[in-house]
């Protein structure tokens, strides 16, 4: 359990402020709208103006500025090959920062351009190779700053080095800890508690929001749920981040009223937010909330109609009203945007069960699992597909990961002691349906197999 958490407000808001100007120079967008938005959750935290203006808007000035002044306008309209065509000779840590980003950006707008149904290869991507070599070279001439580190271990986590790119990422968060982006690289590749534990972070307020992401994706959910709403206690309890966070945390636990009143409050306080609400629309299908799920999609559409989050509630709002192939052709729109997209993989893998392609389900939740290995959705997706498939061996080992990364998950549970009974390991099943019972049985199910 993360230590109680205190900080100086003053200073966190001070951090805040730089980290902001820094990330959007450098074309963080992401993280600079992140930090933006635990900016405003303390508007009312007041600063002395001698705190705020020593270094905060005054950029690097030097004999480059006006080359980055060019090649930021190329970067913001997405000529990334331009941008990074003008400052490939620049030195200082900033411009050369978004020399090496606007390679990178290039080379995975190129490739989401060309992708057809499976995405590439990146072990065969030889523009992130190239980049990865230049990146190492700085790298052992100790040259890079905390965001080209984040840049580094990006690089070589696509290329499969995850060890490296783990201690990186690690090193990263040390030179640069107000950028979030490094935070959510390494989060990706914390497989178990253990491996959060032997973590060494730095000692830096930015790492209560760390801890709490993990506990959430470990499934760690009471150390989770306290965190966050410590953090709510601390100044960010408006902060629409935190709030979807904690909804999220209390959905988990079943407290399914409490989220879908949260994510009311965030639809409140900011009511052209995007963010998370496909997380919302999800908690929507599976309560089966039709006319708030339509109200949803046409808001997310007249948003931004082009926007993942919205590609998903829609595609939801049509598989609720059993129109799979739509729902399919909204999920792979998503994909198109972002092959990365975790939850458009295994929601397309779901649509593909419902029309019977097997195959394009197996394909799906692989893919899904190949982008987080700890989606337990993915998982049992595919105990369930080999079982309709009648192979056995197979359902069981995906539903024992599933079990593993949901081990107080009746459905889980019950699934995995049915795979057993099927291959007449009683023991081995009653064990399961005892679980079962002991940790909620949500379907009612387990006890009737105990009768049985």
């Amino acid at each position: 359990m993360e230590e109680s958490i205190k900080f100086d407000i003053k200073e966190v808001k001070t951090d805040l402020l730089r980290a902001i100007n820094e990330c959007s120079q450098r074309g963080l967008l992401h993280t600079t709208k992140w930090l933006a938005e635990l900016s405003y959750s303390l508007k009312d935290v007041k600063l002395n103006i001698h705190d705020t203006t020593v270094d905060l808007y005054l950029s690097e000035t030097s004999e480059e500025e006006d080359t980055y002044i060019l090649a930021k306008t190329y970067f913001d309209l997405k000529e990334y090959d331009r941008a990074a065509y003008f400052t490939e000779q620049c030195k200082t840590s900033k411009v050369r920062f978004l020399h090496l980003y606007s390679r990178y950006l290039s080379g995975e707008k190129k490739k989401i351009d060309d992708m057809t149904v499976v995405p590439p290869d990146p072990l065969k991507n030889e523009s992130l190779r190239l980049l990865c070599a230049d990146l190492r070279k700085d790298h052992l001439a100790n040259k890079l700053d905390g965001f080209s580190l984040y840049l580094f271990g990006v690089t070589l986590k696509k290329l499969q080095l995850t060890r490296e790119a783990m201690d990186v990422l690690v090193d990263a968060t040390h030179k640069q800890p107000m950028h979030w982006g490094s935070w959510l690289e390494l989060a990706s590749l914390i497989t178990d508690r253990e491996k959060l534990e032997n973590l060494c972070l730095p000692n830096h307020w930015m790492k209560h929001f760390f801890m709490a992401h993990m506990y959430l994706e470990l499934q760690l959910i009471d150390e989770g749920l306290a965190l966050y709403y410590e953090l709510q206690s601390m100044g960010f309890a408006k902060n629409g981040y935190v709030l979807a966070q904690t909804a999220m945390t209390v959905n988990y636990r079943r407290d399914v009223d409490n989220a879908i009143e949260t994510f009311k409050r965030i639809i409140k306080a900011d009511p052209y937010c995007l963010d998370n609400m496909d997380t919302y629309s999800n908690i929507l299908y599976v309560k089966e909330m039709k006319v708030e799920l339509a109200y949803l999609a046409h808001r997310a559409t007249e948003i931004d109609k082009y926007r993942l989050e919205t590609c998903c509630i829609v595609g939801n709002y049509y598989s609720l009203r059993g129109d799979h192939q739509k729902a399919s052709m909204y999920f792979h729109r998503a994909l198109k945007l972002n092959p990365q997209y975790l939850s458009a993989w295994t929601l397309l893998g779901h649509e593909f069960m419902e029309m019977r392609n097997t195959n394009g389900a197996i394909h799906s939740y692989r893919q899904a699992i190949e982008v987080n290995k700890r989606d337990y959705r993915a998982w049992y997706g595919l105990g369930q597909t080999y079982e309709i498939l009648k192979m056995p061996f197979y359902a069981l080992y995906y539903y024992k990961q599933a079990q593993l990364l949901r081990p107080h998950d009746s459905r889980m549970v019950q699934a995995l002691g049915e795979a057993y009974e099927k291959q007449n390991k009683i023991q081995d099943a009653l064990k399961c349906y005892y679980k079962a019972c002991n940790v909620g049985d949500i379907e009612g199910m387990a006890l009737l197999k105990l009768a049985t």
